[in-house]
């Protein structure tokens, strides 16, 4: 079964599949109640509710016994004009990765039922999940062997890097799994010194202060002190990626025509981002991951970086 799953996954358009046994993710589960006590979610109070299914999938799902882990790499070259608002690499492509990815998924829990019969999966729960649910998908991908999470809190694929979605698939069944890798960040501290806004620390990470929590997950305006910090992102941040040695190293160009980067982008100056009108943005981003942040939040996202440059310019 365990071969069986990975080749079918690779056959599919996985770059990578591996699987972990599924059980209590004590050390998480104590350090996240830690963390969330301390206020470090900000506004994110999703990650306050379903506590014990998000440490432990046998009650996410009841009978799992194996966690399927599967990547997909999303890395591409494309640059934004000089100074003008730019996305993170993640909502560049045309349709959104959450589709992308449980189509896929769908595809593999279809080949391993046909396989293995209807009892291999729990018909009364979801089990498949790629980042909308209470599952710790970059742990479970460590636990797997597929890579270990870094000082910026990213999983570091082998052989990939850290531009990679995650998806999983939670089986009732058992079979062999894969043994973890080591973490070889050693002494690195890239992405902390990179960090604009110091949401990185030796002590952890404080989602306040990331620019992707705020131009996206925080539902009002970006804190003040962090508007002149965005480095022009408008969604989401790469640049604790960026400085990443394995990423220099290991990120290269997806081949997957269904992550194919949104044909409008790469032309887009400050003037085309300032003059988006809502019925562009919905013509352009409907089925993009940009279509979750909303008009209103993104429209003041890009004025905020907008104004920020200006202001520069004049200094």
């Amino acid at each position: 079964m365990h071969r069986y799953i990975k080749q079918a996954a690779k056959n599919i358009g996985f770059d990578a599949c591996k699987i972990a046994q599924a059980d209590y993710l004590s050390e998480d589960a104590a350090f996240f109640q830690r963390w969330l006590a301390e206020g470090k979610q900000g506004e994110m109070h999703y990650l306050e509710r379903n506590a014990e299914k998000r440490y432990n999938p046998q009650v996410l799902v009841p009978g799992c016994k194996s966690v399927v882990v599967v990547l997909m790499n999303y890395f591409t070259q494309i640059e934004f004009p000089t100074n003008s608002p730019k996305l993170a690499l993640y909502a560049c492509p045309a349709v959104d990765y959450h589709t992308v990815i449980k189509q896929k998924l769908s595809e593999l829990e279809t080949a391993v039922i046909e396989k293995y019969g209807k009892q291999i999966v729990n018909p009364d729960c979801q089990h498949i999940f790629v980042d909308s649910a209470p599952v710790l998908e970059r742990r479970w991908a460590e636990r797997a062997g597929l890579g270990w999470i870094g000082r910026n809190k990213q999983l570091i694929a082998s052989e990939l890097g850290s531009y990679c979605f995650v998806g999983i698939l939670l089986l009732n069944a058992e079979t062999t799994y894969d043994t973890p890798v080591r973490n070889a960040c050693g002494r690195c501290r890239k992405c902390i010194d990179a960090c604009p806004t110091k949401a990185f620390s030796d002590s952890g990470f404080d989602a306040r202060r990331c620019i992707s929590y705020q131009n996206i997950e925080k539902k009002g305006t970006i804190d003040s002190d962090m508007q002149t910090l965005l480095n022009s992102y408008i969604a989401g941040c790469d640049i604790c990626a960026k400085v990443c040695p394995w990423n220099k190293k290991w990120a290269k160009t997806h081949n997957h025509p269904e992550l194919a980067a949104n044909s409008e982008l790469a032309d887009w100056n400050v003037k085309s981002w300032e003059n988006l009108t809502e019925k562009q943005y919905n013509n352009i981003f409907a089925k993009s991951a940009l279509s979750r942040l909303g008009f209103s939040k993104l429209k003041e996202n890009i004025q905020l970086v907008v104004d920020s440059k200006l202001k520069q310019i004049k200094t």
